[in-house]
Order: structure tokens, then C-alpha cells, then sequence
């Protein structure tokens, strides 16, 4: 029975990467026999490629803690194993050092390294793929001219099947399709440049969308927010849904968020805090108006997550907000005022605040826990940040305070449960 059964796993394997070339050949790609084209001022083309891989964020993935930069090492975490980043120095043995312009423009816009060998979707290469020939070739020779640091690449350590390269083919064919990035005529030139950035190097639909069992994502842009695998953060929408997207910001609001990581209302901790700290500081200005404007004028694609039903009896509501309130006098109050508003561009205002009364509310349950850091930016370069309350406070008064924030002042966010805490704290996120 067992030789059977994998004789049947192995059939489907078969028809499925069949399947998968034939869909591969019928979406082949044209634009990869585009030439690279010599730069008029190889200086000016490098500094673009250095302000190009900011905007990119490359350094945090291709960075591991302690090592050196764009040597590569780091674990990205996935649910189907660790998969480590590569190597970017120019040291010719274990880096890009032999690889020419077709070679990296091959491997950001069709997902294939210089051996032909296609590469898993950590690297974010379904946004890549936007990204223009002129743009991906500066990026190159700015990592031309870094030092060689020879790091061994390390191979994934990913579970069966996954570890099965070949199917591959399979994840391609539904859900991968290269090509650049195509103006819409209808649009401004800031609008287009900031779709540009967004799609493409900003790479947002990698944590902003959601994604199914096998990892995709929709193959048109969502931005509908979803959780980050692994990380066990919530990634809000970047779209206009008013209750827990951009819906009522205003473009100079989200570009000083974009900037330095905090704003009356928030500041940004867990993921969006590297982001925010590596790369989105050091963009233009010109650019983060032009990433607000898209993103600001994005409808509502997706319906809002759902929040957990409700099934606490009235008492037992009564009781639990009563001991969040005595709590939040307690220990949250002295920073964030009794009356919940906080203090401007220091502790985030709670009354009002989208963030605390989402439907999905594991990112106030990470910071409740385990403390909010924002960024050090140039524009708030001493951040203040949440002292940790997962030792000082068992699940019962992290779940009885963070009810009390959601549905005081005015704010209407559901209960949140003792056990729902419970799971988060045995899931610290990383």
C-alpha cells in the first residue's frame, strides 16, 4: 500500500510539473533578451544603484545579525522551512563577483540564478520582476563595489516536498508572471512612480497581501494586509479600508510615517520597524509623496478581516473591563494619559487609534507582551519605546487590559481572550 501511494505522489508530481512547463512556455518571457545598456556616468549610475537597493531594503535580508553587509546568512523563516539569504559581494567564489548584468537581471526579473537554477520566493522576485533593465543594472554595479567578503551560501532548509526544487515550476505557473512595470497613462507621473516603487522594489504586497496554503499571493496587486508567516504579525491593508487601512490619512501624515516611524496616532514596531529604520528613511522626499499618493488613492480591495466572535456574557464583560481599567490606571496611564490620548510624537495616541481596535489584534498583543520599539530615524532619531509586560502580567490582565483599550473612549474593538494571549506568548515573534 505505501509503494503504491508513492507511485500515486509521484504520478501527480509528474502531470503537475508537465502542466507547469507547458504553462511556463505558453508565458515565456520576451523581456529578458533586453540588452544592458552602458551608462553615460558609471559614478552617477553606482550612487543610483546604491539609493535604488535602500529603497529595496536589500541590506536587511542579505545582512545576517553581526555579520557583514549583503554577505548573506540570514534565515528567512517561511511554513515550509528556513531559507537563507545569499551572498551579494562581489567575492567571486561564494558571492556575484562572477556574474555579469544579464546574469542579475536574470535573477531579479525572472527568478533564476546565473546556473539557471530557478530561486525559492523569499527573494521577493514576483515584485522585482517591475523593476526597469536600467534600474536593475544600476543596483548591480553598486554591488560591484562592495567589498568581497567570501561567505558560503547556505542551502534551505526546507521539509518534503518542498525541498523539491522542481515544483518550483509548479508555484511559477500559478502564481508568478514576469514583467515590468507598465505606466498608466490615465495617471500623474507621481502617482505612476509611486505604483513603481511600490510594486516593485518597495516589494509591499510581500507582507501587505494575503497569502494562501502554498505561499501566493494573488498575482494582481492587493495590499489587503495579512499575516506575515512565521513572524506572527499582522500586516494592515495599504488600501482605503477606513477601519484599519490608510482610509483617513492624509498624504503628509503617511509620508512622515514612512520617514521616521511614528505619527500622533502610531509608531511603527516588529517588521515595518526594520523597514522603516533600513530603507524607507533614506528615500527622497519626491519618492514618499509619490508612494503616498498611490497608496492613498487605493480603494478597499478585499473585505476587512473578522474579528473572533464574541461570546462573553454580559458580567463577565463587566468584570474583565473593570480589572483592564484598574490595570491601564496602573501600569499605561502615566504614559499614555488616563484619558488615552497620549502624547504627540511620543506615546501613541490609543483613543481613535485604528491599529489598537483592528479585528486582528496579535500586533497589540505582541507590544502588550513583549514592548513597541520604534525606529531610530534621522527625523526621531531618540525613539521612545514599551517596556515588555510578559513577565510583569499573566494572560488573564494582558487579555483584561487590552479589552479595556479597545473599547474605551469611544473605541470599539472587540474582547480579546485569555487563550488567544496565551497563544501568542508561546509564539514569540521573531
Amino acid at each position: 500500500m505505501k509503494r503504491l501511494l508513492l507511485r500515486a505522489v509521484a504520478l501527480l508530481i509528474a502531470i503537475a510539473l508537465l502542466i507547469a512547463a507547458w504553462m511556463a512556455w505558453a508565458n515565456r518571457n520576451p523581456d529578458l533578451a533586453q540588452p544592458a545598456v552602458a551608462p553615460a556616468d558609471p559614478a552617477a549610475q553606482i550612487a543610483r544603484g546604491a539609493y535604488l537597493a535602500r529603497a529595496g531594503n536589500c541590506i536587511s535580508c542579505h545582512t545576517a545579525r553581526g555579520g557583514q553587509e549583503y554577505a548573506g546568512g540570514r534565515a528567512v523563516p517561511t511554513p515550509f522551512g528556513n531559507i537563507y539569504a545569499s551572498n551579494l559581494t562581489p567575492d567571486r567564489a561564494t558571492g556575484i563577483g562572477s556574474w555579469n548584468n544579464d546574469d542579475f537581471w536574470r535573477a531579479m526579473h525572472d527568478g533564476r540564478s546565473k546556473d539557471g537554477r530557478l530561486l525559492y520566493p523569499a527573494f521577493p522576485y514576483p515584485n522585482y520582476t517591475r523593476v526597469t533593465r536600467a534600474d536593475t543594472d544600476a543596483i548591480f554595479a553598486y554591488l560591484q563595489t562592495l567589498p568581497a567578503v567570501p561567505r558560503p551560501n547556505r542551502e534551505p532548509e526546507l521539509r518534503f516536498p518542498y525541498d523539491q526544487r522542481a515544483l518550483l515550476h509548479v508555484w511559477r505557473a500559478l502564481y508568478f508572471r514576469p514583467g515590468q512595470y507598465a505606466a498608466d497613462d490615465g495617471k500623474s507621473v507621481e502617482w505612476n512612480r509611486g505604483a513603481y516603487l511600490t510594486q516593485g522594489l518597495g516589494h509591499c504586497s510581500a507582507c501587505h497581501a494575503p497569502r494562501d496554503s502554498f505561499g501566493g499571493t494573488a498575482l494582481r496587486e492587493e495590499l489587503g494586509g495579512g499575516t506575515i508567516p512565521m513572524l506572527n504579525w499582522y500586516a494592515p491593508p495599504l488600501n482605503g479600508n477606513r477601519a484599519n487601512g490608510l482610509g483617513d490619512w492624509q498624504a503628509p501624515q503617511l509620508v512622515r510615517f514612512l520617514q521616521t516611524g511614528v505619527s500622533a496616532e502610531r509608531a511603527v514596531t516588529g517588521p515595518m520597524a526594520e523597514v522603516v529604520h533600513g530603507s524607507l528613511q533614506y528615500l527622497h522626499d519626491d519618492d514618499l509623496h509619490a508612494m503616498a499618493a498611490y497608496l492613498t488613492s487605493l480603494p478597499q480591495q478585499l473585505p476587512p478581516p473578522q474579528a473572533t466572535p464574541d461570546r462573553m456574557g454580559a458580567a463577565e464583560k463587566q468584570a474583565i473591563l473593570a480589572l483592564g481599567q484598574s490595570l491601564y490606571q496602573d501600569r499605561c496611564a502615566s504614559c499614555h494619559q488616563a484619558n488615552g490620548e497620549g502624547a504627540a510624537g511620543i506615546y501613541p495616541r490609543l483613543a481613535g487609534n485604528h491599529a489598537v481596535t483592528s479585528p486582528v489584534a496579535v500586533n497589540t498583543i505582541q507590544v502588550v507582551l513583549y514592548g513597541g520599539f520604534p525606529p531610530s530615524t534621522a527625523g526621531n532619531p531618540r525613539p521612545y519605546g514599551m517596556p515588555p509586560f510578559s513577565q510583569a502580567m499573566s494572560d488573564d490582565e494582558v487579555a483584561a487590559v487590552i479589552s479595556y483599550i479597545r473599547n474605551a473612549w469611544g473605541n470599539q474593538g472587540g474582547m480579546v481572550s485569555s487563550t488567544e494571549v496565551n497563544r501568542h506568548r508561546t509564539r514569540q515573534p521573531r
